[in-house]
Formats: structure tokens, C-alpha cells, sequence
């Protein structure tokens, strides 16, 4: 026969993994426990490779606690990435089966579980994952289990009947008989011990067999997601000890997991019929002790329980009967009479853990028969058998007589009550279990439970002597609690006061009855108004308290929650629980006992009963669950509405609210406190919870202050609302007696709180901190300054020292002393890496200048300073759409109060111990933090900037000596341009200083490059530059050129012409052929070369806002290339019907030398005219729509376009006998126009304004300058004898001389875009460059 289950699919699958996978993750404790089994369970030889997968632990815990998603995806790419390196094995299968889950790959994280299953299936099954075996494999073992259990009960057979002849007191036919284990051991041959050793090892093999064979099923039902192809389930695999067997499953259907000795899958072929009761324990259950009352249960609790309870069927054959009084399949065969008593006793001590199992809890009366002896009242849930104390265990307690059982019996539900007790309650009409409520299938009673009459017996054996009574707190007491007067005596003989007590008495004695036995709702509630007003008539004794604080009482109030619809009957139930719990802590055991019951009170919130948060509060429920039942809202709609409650409550709704609300901010994750204060802020609660400040209770005045202080770190602009409404007293009273947490809790509120965007307006809340309040603010600062954390001394230094600045600074103050002196000690202190940047962003902070959301403006107000406005206008801009219109009526005055604050505060700083911090700020960047090196270099930027605004206090040198070499360096070395500027920022305060402009030039060669490169986008690097070649006596040393490569190009010729353009350079040659060269890297590297022109190129240039590159040539065309992508093509072709030996163009026009005399003025659309027709001209210029025209006659002409206007800027001379001297190269450059000739006069280069045409310089070389290009600082001219001078553009000095090596003339020059790099042209085909060094 064939043994096949019912298939399972694939989202059958899916879903129990993820279920349990999601347990292990969300729970550490599980987790940790887990793997350190693992860990236990490695050979030896597995040890070395311990290392890896402790890595990948320790990288998964990480992407388990990260919030954020990029560090969490990282995170498990690497773990996922070790252990695949990783040799398959049960622990290295079951991380990857967690970080598959993370990654949302539910399908392998399946498969990988499921290899744990196969690689070890005894240690997933019964410490792994003992319910994700239950739950899918189990169901398809059912056969396998009833088949061992029939072999067992073959092997026991021939014990019964020797059991039988011991078992004279006891019915065989019941499943509850006790035989010790002593007896049937002593009957026990060991050939029959053997065989039971033989059957618990073969039905273990045959587990990991079938587990085996599953895994393999549930692989392939994995792959086949999609349902394409059918598959079946397995047959059953049994252990073929003799011979094979193989069981039918369709006979074997109606087979309960109840009915089987079960253990998390492991099943005692020996003992477990003993214990009847099937138990899958939940992966993420807890052990806890069951209480010794009744108490109230949710229907899955029952469910689960009902599946442990003991089964009492009258059909079970005797063997099973007697197979029920064992424990373990012993290994010893009682082979000596010690071993078999100690055997006894174990066995009592397990039945008696058993029993613990047997009760649910639910509520019963307090007012029952107590005439019933034993006089037992329930015990401590620590005492056992033979412990020596006289309570009795509470599952030797009936639930509703709280006495010892007498006549024990066993209810369907699993629930066991006295007979006598059981029997009232069902002779009055009910029919339902008294504790867990569901309805008895029979009202006829069932057979006394033998078992726990027998252990009953054994105790009283072992524990003669009375039994003191038991009070519900576990301490000894009388055994009737005497009630005390509750109403004063007028006399010690006043009989009508003590009747008048009596019957008051009475009457709350009936009163609680009726509310724990009445089954009509109405007299309940009248019960539940007649104790609220005796609870608010009278003084309340503790007796009185005792006895209303029972369970039973307690059940008896949430059973009127529940269904009662009366707003005034709840809100005394409500009432009285409230003071109950505040009173007694035990009613709090009582009353979260159960999940649901706090979920059902949550619920009646909807119903208009604000006093629902006040039990919830006192409650003290998890925070975790409170989120997850959607309390939020309603807690806040609480704190906005008005408190009007009538009842004079412990707690006002409001305040427990805002009690809550802070608690389940501080316990939850940070997105989910993110999304509770964007409800706050979004709702308007802010405002109530800033009159929370002004609350009677100092705790809910501190927890107003966290749950505020959330809002702003989140919220910045919530701040000025806060600021606006709050009263800032009742929170300073707080401070003097609030713990140290509180404390700083207090301390953070404020420091945020003055990071309004107003100066003016943080001055006011720092006036109203110091002084408000009935201590001195400054003096009890400075005593918590001594003992708070290191990482919060920073947050108080800073705000005492705001503090003590609020007055003109005097030349000494000990609260300044102390403030400064902390901050620098925590900057310094590397043992507490937060505490060092806490103290620098303090410092930063202390600025005083803030964003609309509190953040520091120091960094882009400095940028600000060096030149660089785009970030702090961007952001300026930013805060006047969010500021309401008018909120800065006077902007002026706000930026000079801000301005008296920064002098006032970088003054105080920088004086102290004569510039102390300047010391721990250089240390701080030396650091490998990168937050601590941020804040340090911007906090140092700014102190070293102010020197040079404060009045002089004679530490700009201490400031130098310390700092000086980190700002060069960070100069140097980092490639963000906003950093180089802030530390040409800094530097900009040495160079005013005599000594720090020597110390900083012997820097300038580190500096100097960059400084070149920043010229452009920032003013200050070219003051500085200014400042540093004016300090100079020769240019010479600040100026270095390094030849980079020579190409010969000589087989096309002479290089007529070159440009520059981003990467690329361009030249023409005298055959016509245009040549793209490299601009980066590979320096003058050919990429491109080209011959469209037919005869020279004499001139290429360049429109950058098109880029197009222009070429003219002597085959009287001008051609337009696209030079956008790495290899250029010709576009456009004009003719120009002249030959060009000179072209420069604008956007829409061209002009050119052409053949003849005069310059050809060229429009793009054909049409040209002849311009300037007396003069020859040598060279051109095109600057703003004026042509400048250097001549053969070596006269300089303007030409204005636009009107045709012309002007002489040098006159020419006519030689009639002697050779011509032209003007060879004309540029234009920062408004003066250089020309280059001849050096007739000793002058070959001379310099004249665009403005009036006056000469205004000129340069003394003697060489024959062919050619010239102008950067920022150098000049340089290419010559005749195949040499290029360079020269100081601002002293007109000759810096150096760079040699071509060759004979030929220089004819044309360009610089990069940087003007880092020269490129020539020579008239014997070489290109050379030479680079800034």
C-alpha cells in the first residue's frame, strides 16, 4: 500500500516560510538564540571557517536595524556574497535564507530553509524550526506517527496485564489512571527495553528520511510556481528494520495530531501516550507560569490550548491505557531500586509540570460554598511537591471554590472545576464552560480525574499539617480578611455607626457579587454605580482595596467594557479601574493578561470615552502594539479636544495622552516617529501639546518637552510657533527635580529652541530661560554641567554660554569659563567620538545664524563672504517663500543684531586661555571622522575669518601656528570648490598680518596652481594672488614652464594657424590640411586629420556659443565645422570671392584680409563690402562689434561696425625708400589693446586703452614678435628666432624664455581653456606645448 498525502502548493509554501522567517527577524532574542545553536553544533573542523560567517552575521544584524534602504540593500549583497563563497551547510543555508527574505526573494529564501531541512533534518525539526515542521511537513507524517505508535503499544502488550493485577484502586478503562513508573519498569525485560530503544531510533531515521524526501517534493512544487506540470506527493519512506511496510494513507485519514505522543515533531515511542496531550509550540512562544486565578482569555488562546488538553476517551485500548502512566523511553531498565525511586520521582515532578497546562483563565465568583473541607485556598505558582511549604500548587485549586479539589473532574474544554462546584453552576441554567466560555457539547459529567486526585493525594501526604490562606498579593494573611471601619467611630460604643458599617459592608459585598455571578447586564451595571459611589463616599481602606483589586473583580469590570452601552455605566467602570490600577499593581497583571482585552478598550475610544487612554496609560501596554492598533489618531484628537472630564480621575485624559504619545515616540522605529510628528505638525496638535508645558503634573510637563523637542529636530518651522505660545516657567521649575535625563531632555528642548531665524527673536527666549523660573537658570546649568554624559555636556556648555553672553562680555565670568572650557575638553576627548561632535557643531551653532528649520547658516553665509552667493541666495530665497508674508519687516535690523552676536560670541571663543581652541580644532582635523573634520575645518574657518573683524586681541598668531598648515593642505589636497574657497577664506585673514604673509608665501608654489585655477570663479583667489605677486620682488620664481611634447608636422608644411577648444586643438596648414589634435591626457595626440581646402589655411577661429570652428583659406573659401562631437565635419561652406588671410567672425558676420588693401566686411547670407580701403592690413581684432586693424604702415585703426566710424589709435610712418615694419599680431584683453611690431624704438610691444587710445604701457624686448597670447597674469610673444618670451602682465617684466629649438618663426599661439597649457606654431611644420609646472 501507498501512502500519499494531500498536495501542497506552492503559496502553501511560500506562506509558512514567510511567517516564520518574519518571527526570526523581528525577534532578536530568537534570533540570537538560534544562531548560537547553530554555532554549538559546528565540528571542529568547521571552526576555521567560523570567521566568514560570523562576518556575515554581523553584516545581516546590520541591514536588520538599518533604516535606510541603500545601507540595508549593501549590507545584505555582501552577507549574500560571503556565504555563497561559503561551503554549503545547515547554518551558512538558513542566513541565506533570512537575507533572501530581506531582499524580497521569497522563493529562494523557501528553498533555502528548505536545504536546512535537508542537510540536517533532525536539528531543523526539533531546535531549528520546530513549527515550520509542524506545520508543513507534519501533516503529511500523521501515518508514519499512528504506525510507531502501534508498534510501541505491540511491545508494552505483554506489561499490561502485570500493571493490571498492581492496579487494584484504579479503572483501566480510564485514561487517567497513574501507574508509577517504578511498576512498569520492574515488568520491563531488557530485551523489551532494548526494542524500545531500537523503535525511538528507527522512528527518528525514518523522520529524517521522510524530511528528506519532502524537502525534495516541496523543491520541485517551488520551481513548478507557474502550475504547468502536475506533481504528486511522495509515498512515505519507513524504516525497513525487518522488512519494508508501507502504509495506506486513505485509511488512516481521520488520524488526530492529538491523539499521537508529540513533542515539536519528536514523538516518545515509550512515554508520550502517558501525557496524551499533542503540543506544537509556536516559534515565538514563551514559557510563562500560569497565574492562580482564573482569567480571562482571546478565542485563538483557547484553540491553541484546547489542542494540549488531556483527551479522556473511553475507547482507547489498555495498552494505550497503561502506556499513559510513562515519561521517557529510559535508557535504564531500573536496574537498581535508587534508580527506580528517583525514576518515581521524576515522574511526579513531570505529571505535576503537566497538570500546570490543564486551566485556562478566565473570571470566577469570590463569593462560593466555603464550607467544603480541605479548607485549601489557592497557592503560589513556585510551590511544588516536597518543597516543604504547606500552599498548595494552583492547579490543585478549583477555579470557583478557590479550594483544594476534592472530586476533580475534566470538562470537554480541558478546563477541570470541583464536582459539587460544576454542577451548581450548570443545575442554575448555563451551559457553557465557567472560564473559557464556549458551549459543552454534554452536560453529563465525566469519571473523577484520577490523575490529579492522585497527586492532590501525594502532596497532602508529603505536606501534613493545615494550609495558612493565600491573598492574591502571595503574602500571608488571616484566613477571612477583616474589614475595617471605612466610616470614622463617633464612639467606641456607637452601635448604630457599626450597623450602619455592617450594612455598607454588605451592601459591597452584594454589589461585587452580583457583578461577578449576575448573568443579567443590568444588574451588573447597577453593581458597577453602587461600588463607584461607595469608592466616592467613603475612605478606602487597604481591606477594602484587597478585596476589589481580586480578579475575579477585575474580570467583572471588563466584562461591563465589553458590553455595555451605557456612557455612564462605562465611565465609572473606566473610573474605577483607573484608581484600582493606580493602587495595586496586580490589577495590572490582571488586566494585560490578555491581548485583546487592551485592543477592546482601545476600541471604545470610537464610543466617546476619552478615560480610555488613562487605563491604557496605567496599563502600561507595548508601545509597538499601541502603533499597530491605530491609536495615534485618537490619542491626538484627545490632546486637541477640550478637558472637560468631570471625574475626578488619577490622570487627566490629556495627560495620559501625552504621556502615551511621548512613549511611543521614544520605543519606535524612526520612520514610524517620523510619520507620528508629520501628523502632529500636519494636525495642529502642536499647539495643545505646547500647553502641556503649563500641566499641574511635572511628567507631563517633560514628556511635553521630548514629544516638542521631536517636532522640531523633524519639523524646523514648528519652532516659531512653539517659541510663540510657550510659557517657559512651569518647564524651568521642572528642571530642579527631574532626573538627569529629564534634564538634559529639558537642556536639548531649549538649545533647539533658539534656533529661531531671527536673531532678535532667540535673544528674547534667552532672556526669558534665564530669567524666569524660581532658581537661577545659569546656576542650576552649571551644577548638571558636573555630572551629565559627556556626549550632553556639549548641548549645556553651549546653551549656558548663550546664556551668560546675553550681557556685554565681561572680562571674567565663571559661567563662560566653564561653558568654553567644556567644549574644548569634549573636542579633545577622542575616547567619545559623539561627545567630539556634539562640541564642533555646537561651536557652530553658536554663530547664530539659522534657517527657517533650524539648521546653521555658518557654511553658506561664509561662502558668502568668500564670493560664492549662489548657495545662500538659493537658500534665502527658499526661506521667503516659506515665511509669511511681512514676517521680516526689517531685515537690516535683524542682520545687525546677528552680526553684534557673531562679534560678540567669535570674540569670547578666540580670547579664551589665549586661543586654547584654536589648539583642539586642529586636532579635530586630524581626525578620520569625516563629520568631526567637517565641522571642525567649517567651525575653524569661521573663528580664523572673524580675527580679522573683531578687535585685535594679539592671537591671530596662535590661530596661524595652529591652523595655517591644515588650511594649505586642505587647499592642496580636496577637489570640492567650495571647501578651497572657505580655506582661501581663512588664509585671507593670515596675509593681512606681516608674519602671516611671510609664512604663507613660503607656501606659494603649494598654492599657486590652485589659486590659478580658482581665479575665475573666485574674487578671492585673485586678491590673494595680487596680494602675493605684489609681495614679490620677482615674478621669476612664481612662474614655471615645462615642455610637454614637440610634433613635427613639417610634410604639410608651415602651422599657419591654432586654436583651442574644451579638449581638442585645432591647426591649419599651409597645404591646406586641417589637423585635430588631444587637449588632455595624451597631449597633442592626432584624432583627426582633414583636407576640404584646396589651398592654405591661414586662419581658424572659433564661436564658442555655437561651437563652431571657422577656417578661412587663400582658396577663397571659409568653411563652418561642428566640433560638439569627438570627430568634426563641415557643415557650411561660404564663398567668399576673395582670398583670406586673416578671419575673424561674430555671430552673423565675417572679416577678413583679403588680397588686396582695405578689410572685407562678410555677411553670412552672401552680401560683403570693402572697409578701411587706404590701408593694408597686416592683422585683425573683433571685440564687441569693433574691429581693430593692425597695419602694414605699423598704424593701429578702430572700426566701429555698427556706424562705420573710424578711429587711429597709432599713426603710421611712410617709407619711401625703406622696408615697411607692420604691425604683425593685435590682441585685445581686458579692455587694453597689445600690439606687437618691430622694436625700432627698443620697443617691439606696446599696450593702449580701449578707452581713450593713450599708450599705457609697453614691453622692452628687443626680439621680432610674430605672433602673442594673453592670459589673466602672462603675456606671451612668439618671435622670429623660434622663441617664446613670456612675460608679468601686471609688471611688464620678462619672467622667462622658452626655446623651440629650431630657427623658424612663431606664427601662431593659443591657450587652453585653464590657461594652464601654450600651444605654437612654427613656419617649419612643429607644434610644440608647454604646460604651468
Amino acid at each position: 500500500m501507498t501512502t500519499i498525502s494531500a498536495a501542497t502548493t506552492s503559496s502553501q509554501i511560500l506562506h509558512h516560510t514567510t511567517v516564520f522567517i518574519y518571527e526570526i527577524l523581528s525577534q532578536s532574542e530568537l534570533r540570537h538564540h538560534i544562531l548560537s545553536t547553530l554555532r554549538r553544533k559546528l565540528l571542529p573542523s568547521d571552526q576555521l571557517a567560523l570567521k566568514p560567517l560570523s562576518l556575515a552575521i554581523e553584516t545581516l544584524e546590520n541591514a536588520i536595524s538599518t533604516s535606510n534602504a541603500s545601507i540595508q540593500s549593501s549590507s545584505l549583497r555582501l552577507a549574500q556574497k560571503l556565504l555563497l563563497s561559503y561551503p554549503e551547510t545547515t547554518f551558512s543555508s538558513f542566513l541565506l535564507s533570512l537575507i533572501y527574505s530581506l531582499s524580497n526573494q521569497p522563493i529562494k529564501s523557501s528553498l533555502s530553509l528548505l536545504q536546512v531541512f535537508l542537510l540536517d533534518p533532525s536539528l531543523a525539526r526539533s531546535e531549528l524550526a520546530s513549527a515550520f515542521f509542524e506545520e508543513l511537513f507534519l501533516v503529511h507524517f500523521l501515518p508514519v506517527l499512528q504506525w510507531f505508535n502501534e508498534q510501541r503499544s505491540i511491545i508494552l502488550s505483554s506489561l499490561s496485564q502485570n500493571v493490571n493485577d498492581d492496579a487494584d484502586d484504579y479503572s483501566i478503562c480510564d485514561v487517567s489512571v497513574v501507574v508509577p513508573c517504578s511498576k512498569l519498569l520492574s515488568k520491563m525485560s531488557g530485551d523489551q527495553a532494548l526494542e524500545l530503544k531500537d523503535l525511538e531510533r528507527n522512528y527518528e531515521e525514518v523522520l529524517d528520511e521522510n524530511c528528506r524526501v519532502f524537502v525534495k517534493y516541496f523543491k520541485e512544487v517551488l520551481e513548478n510556481s507557474d502550475g504547468n506540470r502536475s506533481i504528486s506527493p511522495p509515498a512515505l519512506v519507513l524504516n525497513q528494520t525487518e522488512k519494508a511496510e508501507e502504509l495506506d494513507y486513505h485509511e488512516d485519514k481521520h488520524i488526530k495530531s492529538k491523539e499521537l505522543g508529540l513533542k515539536n515533531g519528536r514523538y516518545n515511542p515509550i512515554w508520550a501516550e502517558g501525557e496524551r496531550s499533542v503540543e506544537f509550540y509556536s516559534i515565538s512562544s514563551k514559557s510563562k507560569s500560569p497565574p492562580f486565578y482564573p482569567q480571562r482569555v482571546s478565542l485563538n488562546i483557547l484553540e491553541k490550548q484546547n489542542s494540549r488538553t488531556l483527551t479522556t476517551s473511553s475507547n482507547l485500548n489498555s495498552d494505550s491505557e497503561l502506556e499513559s502512566i510513562s515519561e521517557d523511553n529510559s535508557a535504564n531498565s531500573c536496574s537498581s531500586e535508587s534508580e527506580a525511586k528517583k525514576e518515581e520521582n521524576n515522574r511526579e515532578t513531570a505529571l505535576l509540570d503537566y497538570g500546570k497546562s490543564l486551566r485556562q483563565k478566565q473570571k470566577q465568583p469570590i463569593f462560593a460554598d466555603s464550607s467544603r473541607s480541605p479548607d485549601y485556598l489557592v497557592a503560589d505558582n513556585g510551590n511544588h511537591p516536597g518543597s516543604g511549604k504547606h500552599t498548595p500548587p494552583k492547579d490543585f485549586v478549583c477555579p470557583i471554590t478557590s479550594h483544594l479539589f476534592d472530586d476533580p473532574v475534566t470538562l470537554e474544554t480541558g478546563q477541570t472545576y470541583e464536582r459539587r462546584a460544576i454542577q451548581e453552576w450548570l443545575a442554575r441554567g448555563n451551559s457553557t464552560c465557567p472560564i473559557t466560555r464556549q458551549n459543552l457539547h454534554s452536560t453529563q459529567l465525566p469519571k473523577i480525574n484520577y490523575v490529579l486526585k492522585r497527586l492532590i493525594t501525594s502532596w497532602q501526604e508529603k505536606n501534613p499539617g493545615p494550609v495558612p490562606h493565600q491573598s492574591e498579593n502571595h503574602q500571608d494573611v488571616e484566613p477571612e480578611p477583616t474589614i475595617k471601619s471605612i466610616v470614622p467611630e463617633t464612639s467606641p460604643n456607637s452601635v448604630i455607626s457599626q450597623a450602619t458599617m455592617d450594612r455598607t459592608i454588605n451592601e459591597l459585598r452584594q454589589a461585587i457579587t452580583n457583578l461577578c455571578m449576575s448573568e443579567i447586564l443590568k444588574e451588573s451595571e447597577r453593581a458597577v454605580l453602587q461600588i463607584d459611589t461607595f469608592w466616592q463616599d467613603m475612605n478606602i481602606e487597604p481591606d477594602i482595596l484587597t478585596m476589589l483589586s481580586k480578579p475575579p473583580v477585575i474580570n467583572g469590570f471588563v466584562e461591563i467594557l465589553f458590553n455595555s452601552v451605557d456612557p455612564q455605566v462605562l465611565k465609572a467602570t473606566f473610573y474605577l479601574l483607573c484608581e484600582l490600577v493606580s493602587r495595586d499593581e496586580a490589577v495590572i497583571h490582571t488586566l494585560t493578561r490578555v491581548n485583546s482585552d487592551v485592543e477592546r478598550i482601545v476600541a471604545l475610544f470610537k464610543e466617546g470615552l476619552e478615560e480610555v487612554f488613562v487605563l491604557i496609560y496605567l496599563l502600561q501596554p507595548s508601545t509597538t502594539g499601541l502603533v499597530e492598533m491605530d491609536v495615534v489618531e485618537s490619542l491626538l484628537a484627545v490632546i486637541k479636544g477640550r478637558d472637560d472630564n468631570l471625574l475626578k480621575m488619577c490622570l487627566k485624559p490629556k495627560t495620559a495622552s501625552v504621556l502615551l504619545l511621548r512613549q511611543i515616540l521614544q520605543s519606535n522605529e524612526e520612520n514610524v516617529a517620523s510619520s507620528i510628528i508629520s501628523s502632529i505638525v500636519s494636525s495642529k496638535v502642536i499647539e495643545s501639546i505646547v500647553g502641556s508645558l503649563e500641566a499641574e503634573w511635572a511628567v507631563e510637563r517633560i514628556a511635553a518637552v521630548g514629544i516638542l523637542q521631536r517636532c522640531m529636530q523633524q519639523d524646523g518651522k514648528c519652532r516659531n510657533i512653539i517659541a510663540d505660545k510657550a510659557q517657559l516657567a512651569p518647564v524651568l521649575e521642572s528642571f530642579m527635580g527631574a532626573s538627569n535625563e529629564e534634564r538634559f531632555e529639558i537642556v536639548y528642548f531649549f538649545s533647539e529652541l533658539v534656533k529661531l531665524n531671527r536673531r532678535t527673536l532667540n535673544e528674547q527666549v534667552l532672556n526669558i530661560i534665564r530669567d524666569e523660573g524660581a532658581f537661577s537658570t545659569m546656576q542650576s546649568l552649571l551644577v548638571y554641567l558636573q555630572t551629565a554624559l559627556q556626549d550632553q555636556c556639549p548641548i549645556v556648555a553651549g546653551l549656558l554660554l548663550q546664556l551668560d553672553l546675553l550681557v556685554e562680555p565681561r572680562k571674567m565670568s565663571i559661567y563662560r569659563e566653564e561653558a568654553i572650557d567644556t567644549l574644548i575638553s569634549c573636542l579633545r576627548n577622542s575616547e567619545f567620538p559623539a561627545a567630539q561632535i556634539a562640541a564642533a557643531e555646537t561651536i557652530l551653532s553658536l554663530q547664530g545664524r539659522f534657517t527657517g528649520y533650524g539648521k546653521p547658516l555658518t557654511r553658506p553665509f561664509l561662502l558668502k563672504r568668500a564670493g560664492l552667493e549662489k548657495n545662500y541666495r538659493n537658500l534665502m530665497r527658499m526661506e521667503q517663500r516659506c515665511n509669511n508674508p511681512g514676517e521680516f519687516e526689517d531685515i537690516s535690523e535683524e542682520e545687525k543684531a546677528a552680526d553684534a552676536w557673531e562679534i560678540k560670541m567669535a570674540f569670547v571663543l578666540v580670547s579664551h586661555e589665549f586661543g586654547l581652541l584654536f589648539e583642539a580644532l586642529a586636532e579635530g582635523l586630524k581626525s578620520r571622522s569625516a563629520e568631526l573634520y567637517s565641522a571642525c575645518f567649517l567651525a575653524a574657518t569661521w573663528l580664523v575669518y572673524m580675527l580679522s573683524v573683531i578687535p585685535e586681541t594679539g592671537i591671530r598668531g596662535s590661530a596661524r601656528v595652529c591652523l595655517l598648515k591644515h588650511f594649505i593642505l586642505i587647499f592642496k589636497s580636496t577637489k570640492d570648490i567650495e571647501d578651497r574657497t572657505l580655506s582661501l577664506l581663512a588664509l585671507k585673514s593670515f596675509i593681512h598680518d606681516p608674519e602671516g604673509l611671510h609664512d604663507l608665501t613660503s607656501y606659494m608654489k603649494d598654492i599657486l596652481k590652485g589659486l590659478r585655477e580658482l581665479r575665475k570663479s573666485s574674487p578671492l583667489a585673485f586678491e590673494i594672488m595680487k596680494v602675493l605677486y605684489e609681495g614679490q620682488e620677482s615674478s621669476a620664481d612664481l612662474w614655471d614652464h615645462k615642455e610637454l611634447v614637440q610634433v613635427d608636422s613639417s610634410e604639410n608644411g608651415e602651422v599657419l594657424s591654432i586654436v583651442s577648444f574644451k579638449d581638442k586643438i585645432f591647426s591649419g596648414h599651409s597645404d591646406g590640411t586641417l589637423k585635430v589634435w588631444t587637449g588632455r591626457g595624451s597631449f597633442l595626440h592626432l584624432v583627426q586629420e582633414i583636407r576640404e581646402h584646396t589651398k592654405a589655411v591661414t586662419s581658424l577661429c572659433i564661436l564658442q556659443s555655437e561651437e563652431r570652428l571657422y577656417s578661412g583659406s587663400l582658396d577663397k573659401t571659409a568653411r563652418v565645422w561642428s566640433i560638439g562631437n569627438e570627430l568634426i565635419h563641415c557643415v557650411q561652406v561660404h564663398d567668399m570671392k576673395d582670398q583670406v588671410h586673416n578671419l575673424v567672425v561674430a555671430n552673423s558676420i565675417s572679416c577678413f584680409i583679403p588680397q588686396g588693401a582695405g578689410v572685407k566686411v562678410h555677411a553670412w547670407n552672401g552680401q560683403s563690402k570693402l572697409l578701411n580701403q587706404n590701408k593694408y592690413i597686416k592683422c585683425l581684432a573683433l571685440v564687441h562689434g569693433r574691429l581693430y586693424c593692425g597695419c602694414h604702415d605699423n598704424s593701429i585703426q578702430e572700426l566701429d561696425l555698427a556706424s562705420g566710424t573710424l578711429n587711429t589709435i597709432q599713426s603710421g610712418s611712410r617709407k619711401l625708400l625703406g622696408k615697411a615694419h607692420p604691425v604683425h599680431a593685435l590682441q585685445v584683453h581686458n579692455g587694453l589693446i597689445y600690439s606687437a611690431s618691430i622694436a625700432l624704438d627698443g620697443v617691439a610691444v606696446k599696450v593702449w586703452s580701449t578707452t581713450n587710445y593713450n599708450m599705457v604701457a609697453s614691453l622692452p624686448t628687443t626680439s621680432e614678435v610674430r605672433s602673442m597670447a594673453i592670459s589673466s597674469e602672462l603675456i606671451y610673444l612668439g618671435c622670429k628666432g623660434g622663441i617664446v618670451e613670456v612675460w608679468d602682465k601686471k609688471k611688464y617684466t620678462r619672467i622667462e624664455i622658452l626655446q623651440t629649438r629650431t630657427n623658424g618663426k612663431v606664427h601662431c599661439m593659443t591657450l587652453d581653456t585653464n590657461e594652464e597649457v601654450l600651444v605654437i606654431g612654427t613656419s617649419d611644420g612643429r607644434i610644440q606645448a608647454w604646460g604651468l609646472s
